[in-house]
């Protein structure tokens, strides 16, 4: 019985030491994408208006490659950071913005979009905001060469002409080697 009783958290510490193995063999990467929203000045106010969807290329399938990985063996992807830079007119800032929401989807007919990220409280004065990242699991959507984002905005002020967005997105990819 003494043998079992010192045994038993002998095969504890094997079995756990195994597994750290596999956590020791996943590592970390990020995978940058960058695309162009433009707010119409045509948008109305009052609740939240969905833009026209962008296609995102996905720079997701060179850099698993230039990590020496693959999209199989991609075990957990998640929004790191989005941000989001007035381009045009340049004197534009936020002030016209009062929330904003940007979804993900496979394509632009797809009726299933995960929210990405949002902002309920949009700062005065500033040409750049972070959005805060909603908690996804976004395997799926950066193992294909594109995705779709839509924009959904809630606007403070009706806005004298389009303006034009730049969207920063970092994804935290954990994958393992082939």
């Amino acid at each position: 019985m003494k043998k079992l009783l010192f045994l038993a958290p002998l095969l504890v510490a094997i079995a756990l030491l195994g597994s750290c193995k596999k956590i020791l063999d996943l590592f970390e990467f990020n995978v940058e994408d960058s695309q162009t929203v433009v707010v119409p000045k045509s948008s109305p106010l009052g609740p939240l208006t969905p833009l026209t969807p962008v296609s995102v290329s996905s720079s997701s399938k060179s850099t698993y490659a230039n990590n020496g990985t693959n999209a199989d063996y991609v075990q957990d992807v998640t929004l790191d950071k989005l941000t989001l830079t007035i381009t045009s007119p340049a004197s534009q800032n936020f002030n016209f913005l009062k929330r904003i929401e940007i979804y993900i989807s496979t394509d632009a007919n797809s009726p299933d979009q995960f929210l990405l990220a949002s902002l309920d409280q949009v700062p005065a004065n500033v040409s750049t905001i972070s959005l805060k990242p909603a908690d996804q699991k976004l395997d799926l959507f950066l193992s294909k060469d594109f995705y779709t984002l839509t924009t959904k905005v809630q606007l403070n002020t009706l806005l004298a002409q389009d303006v034009t967005i730049r969207a920063d997105e970092r994804f935290r990819v954990k994958a393992r080697k082939p």
